[in-house]
């Protein structure tokens, strides 16, 4: 019998690379999706060696119109795929109107556009087919906004709510396909490295968590069909005190607020 098939984007490392390695012991095969040909190669050759799965790369810049659409042709045309885990993003630092402005575009195709595009793309064959379903990887910041990274706070809250949308959707027609908005906080990944954030400078380790923990969260959540997944107990919390308090309020308190994304 044919293994099911996952298409994870930003694969190359952190989540993405984590996915990977959790949904080859499932016994998934793998398209994995980044920039960084060399490193998912190396990844592909760690998964086939150690569990046996194909895993196929595919190098791709879901900024840039031409590789999205190239992506969204394998997903609609592969009637093994049941799995796509958009994953890809990135952070940035400093106040909006003084931010590069192609890095904030850039931000925005690949949060906002390239997740709309390849659901789109993978969700028609998932509901013919009636299994599988989407991961889209979001964050505790699509709750809150703050100084100096408001197009990643806004661009996390849009796959959020685009998420829920397609859940009631689902549900709405019966279909047993399943959908997940993962939102995690800080996590032990490259990310903040990219950005030139030192992680001392942000949280005590109690508020970090490992990779694993955080996928292996989302997965058992995805098996059981849970909407949402928020990692750990402190952050379901911030996110229960954002989601209910008075908007007026959380703006009010984060308006005094000055954070290490801001360079002020």
């Amino acid at each position: 019998m044919a293994r099911p098939i996952a298409l994870i984007t930003g694969a190359s490392s952190g989540l993405g690379a984590t996915f990977a390695r959790q949904l080859a012991v499932e016994g998934y095969d793998l398209i994995l999706v980044a920039r960084r040909e060399a490193a998912l190669q190396q990844l592909a050759k760690e998964l086939h060696g150690n569990q046996g799965i194909c895993a196929t790369v595919v190098t791709a810049d879901l900024t840039r119109e031409e590789d999205v659409s190239r992506v969204c042709g394998l997903l609609a045309g592969n009637d093994r795929l049941e799995l796509l885990v958009n994953n890809a993003g990135f952070g940035s630092r400093g106040f909006f109107f003084e931010a590069d402005a192609e890095q904030q575009d850039a931000m925005h195709r690949l949060h906002v556009v390239a997740v709309e595009r390849l659901t789109r793309a993978v969700l028609p064959g998932l509901v013919a087919r009636a299994r599988g379903g989407i991961i889209n990887v979001a964050s505790v910041a699509g709750f809150i906004s703050g100084p100096g990274n408001i197009s990643y706070c806004a661009t996390k809250a849009w796959m959020v709510v685009f998420t829920e949308g397609l859940y009631l959707e689902l549900k709405s027609m019966g279909s047993p396909v399943k959908v997940q908005a993962l939102c995690p906080g800080y996590t032990y990944t490259g990310f903040h490295d990219a950005m030139g954030v030192d992680r001392s400078s942000i949280m005590g380790k109690g508020w970090w968590m490992s990779a694993d923990r955080v996928v292996a969260e989302s997965l058992s959540g995805f098996g059981s069909g849970k909407l949402l997944v928020i990692p750990g107990l402190r952050y379901k919390i911030v996110v229960a005190v954002a989601r209910f308090l008075p908007r007026s309020l959380l703006i009010r308190g984060a308006a005094r607020f000055r954070n290490q994304y801001a360079k002020r």
